[in-house]
């Protein structure tokens, strides 16, 4: 069997959605694979040119899994997996730069590659449309949910809130990078009416910016006093921040999978979310739809949940069952299958 290579380039950028899935996959690969990576982290212009002509040179003679949407289109014994092709489906929520070098790479890598690894099956329907290359060639492997996500103590959701500076009682919880596709935007319209229909009721933003050098302007209007942003939040915080929330709100307009609602519903915490792209196979019966084009959907969806305790119960109930279904060992499994089939 050949030498199973990581392209590694991902360490150099901060721990989310993608970045946290390759972290996660090769921890369990138990050093059966070796990441290749920079010497010191390289981004941007320097990290494409790292990974387009120094990565094949060094992983050469082996298989390379390239875990993060992108990898060099030099080498034919490459897995790559394939979170999402929102630059090709939406390149105006990007920088022209950043979407025209996606929309160049995308398709060259995907024919060149021997196998590809869609996170869903929504991701796999968009290759096939978008990439030109055919079902056969493409595993789904979902994503997981790592064991830390669970219900936990009302201490700990007090030390989490006190660290982060929420003062709300009560709060209803957004989760992601502030960038066009997350439409935070779209859940601020809603929030005048959820908030004044259920004063008590606080809103946090959790997430940092998304990098003006990859996205557009998020457009978001001015917020009320009560909303709290904490920028981005140390992983370690997520499931007590999760846990405390009354729901968590993910208005997303498009996602190749789409973790924070499968890791709210493994703590415990309802979710309200648009029922686009790739979210009805993720939470299944388990959340409430919302459309998130329309603000009075989503006041009304969130409004409904904070006077019921009976409906935020059932949805408990089902999220915990939903969340269970999904593993970061299942995936890791399943993903390295696919690679030993390949070396």
């Amino acid at each position: 069997m050949r030498q199973i290579f990581v392209n590694g380039r991902y360490a150099a950028h901060a721990r989310t959605g993608m970045q946290y899935y390759a972290q996660e996959l090769v921890s369990r690969f138990q050093g059966r694979a070796r990441t290749i990576a920079p010497v010191s982290p390289l981004k941007g212009a320097k990290g494409h040119m790292w990974e387009q002509f120094v990565l094949p040179l060094r992983a050469r003679g082996g298989l390379l899994w390239s875990p993060n949407n992108t990898g060099p289109i030099a080498s034919f014994r490459q897995i790559c997996t394939i979170h999402d092709l929102i630059p090709l489906d939406y390149p105006q929520w990007f920088q022209p730069d950043f979407a025209r070098w996606y929309g160049w790479l995308l398709p060259r890598l995907a024919r060149k590659s021997a196998h590809l690894i869609a996170v869903s099956h929504y991701t796999k329907a968009r290759a096939v449309e978008l990439l030109g290359v055919s079902a056969g060639k493409i595993s789904v492997v979902h994503n997981g949910v790592d064991k830390r996500f669970a219900p936990v103590s009302s201490a700990a959701i007090a030390r989490t809130k006190q660290e982060l500076g929420i003062r709300f009682e009560r709060y209803v919880l957004i989760v992601g990078s502030i960038e066009p596709r997350k439409n935070v935007a779209g859940f601020l319209r809603a929030w005048p009416e959820i908030s004044r229909r259920e004063p008590d009721l606080g809103l946090v933003i959790a997430g940092a910016r998304g990098s003006g050098l990859v996205f557009g302007n998020a457009g978001l209007p001015e917020a009320s006093a009560n909303v709290c942003f904490t920028g981005y939040v140390r992983h370690e915080l997520l499931p007590a921040l999760y846990a405390g929330a009354m729901a968590l709100v993910y208005p997303t307009l498009a996602e190749g999978f789409g973790l924070p609602p499968l890791e709210a519903m493994a703590c415990g915490t309802p979710v309200v979310t648009a029922m686009n792209s790739s979210l009805p196979e993720v939470v299944g019966d388990a959340a409430t739809g919302v459309d998130p084009l329309d603000p009075a959907s989503i006041a009304e969806a969130v409004v409904r949940l904070a006077r019921s305790e009976t409906l935020r119960n059932d949805y408990r109930t089902r999220g915990l069952r939903r969340a269970a279904q999904f593993s970061w060992d299942r995936c890791a499994a399943e993903t390295w299958k696919v690679l030993e089939a390949f070396a």
